[in-house]
């Protein structure tokens, strides 16, 4: 299994492989706005069956979900911690000159990690079933509309396509170069802080050569194509949007509406 989940594809068929790149990211985008609606166990517990539930349809093993969460445990835990320790609350059970833990400060760390779960876990549903040309592709149709005050979408798309491309072969790259230096007897886990920083400068100048070379070669070979830019230029991949993109904003919207009549159910009562 690939460490780096971030830019990878896995093909398949799938009721969210075959949903239009479209609706994934304004599925994507709209969840990440209703996640701030839940504010306690059932708004949560909606949104974590909605989540494992759009994984359970992808059909790839949750494995991958959790390869995609490591790179963001460190900031996560940090996050959690922070805010244990340093958010006031009423119901006191431990301080110690400014570190106050409270039964709320608990609750609310537990609710911020679920919310880089979530986040995180949707993110990785959309580029796991989406390759990255289609995902630009999506984009691009999606930001269409503003084409009318000189943005450049298609340029955007084409830079983010790149990028998610780039993000997993650059990771290759880093790990056979890490390898090649161990091979040598470098042990990047040896010394204080500054031996450490300095042993990634044999890391960074090969892949600094290595990057170079790759963008040159991309250069090269969209030139001899006859690229031009977006104008004028037509798609191979037709998107289509089908009932099944329909259905997945409309169960999101359904979500929305559930955590929204909650929220005034308990204002009220």
């Amino acid at each position: 299994m690939d460490k780096l989940i971030m830019g990878r594809y896995i093909p398949g068929d799938s009721v969210i492989h075959r949903m239009d790149p479209r609706s994934k990211l304004l599925v994507m985008i709209a969840f990440v706005f209703i996640l701030f609606l839940a504010n306690d166990w059932l708004g949560y517990s909606v949104l974590v069956v909605y989540t494992f539930t759009a994984i359970f349809l992808t059909k790839i093993k949750i494995g991958y979900f959790l390869r995609g969460l490591r790179p963001m445990l460190g900031l996560i835990l940090f996050t959690l911690i922070f805010q244990v320790l340093f958010t006031p609350g009423t119901h006191e059970i431990f301080h110690l000159w400014i570190i106050d833990i409270t039964r709320e400060s608990i609750i609310n760390g537990i609710y911020i990690f679920f919310r880089f779960v979530l986040i995180i876990f949707m993110s990785t549903i959309l580029t796991l079933t989406t390759p990255p040309l289609t995902l630009a592709d999506g984009i691009e149709m999606g930001l269409a509309p503003l084409k009318k005050v000189k943005v450049p979408v298609h340029e955007l798309g084409l830079m983010l396509s790149i990028s998610l491309r780039f993000i997993p072969t650059l990771m290759d790259d880093t790990t056979m170069i890490m390898n090649a230096q161990r091979a040598r007897g470098m042990d990047f886990g040896e010394g204080n802080l500054v031996q450490k920083i300095k042993s990634v400068i044999p890391i960074l100048i090969p892949l600094f050569v290595s990057s170079f070379r790759r963008a040159d070669d991309l250069a090269v070979a969209m030139e001899a194509r006859g690229y031009q830019g977006g104008d004028g230029r037509s798609k191979y991949r037709a998107l289509k949007w089908q009932i099944g993109d329909t259905l997945s904003v409309l169960v999101l919207f359904i979500v929305m509406v559930i955590l929204l009549a909650w929220r005034q159910f308990w204002y009220w009562y």
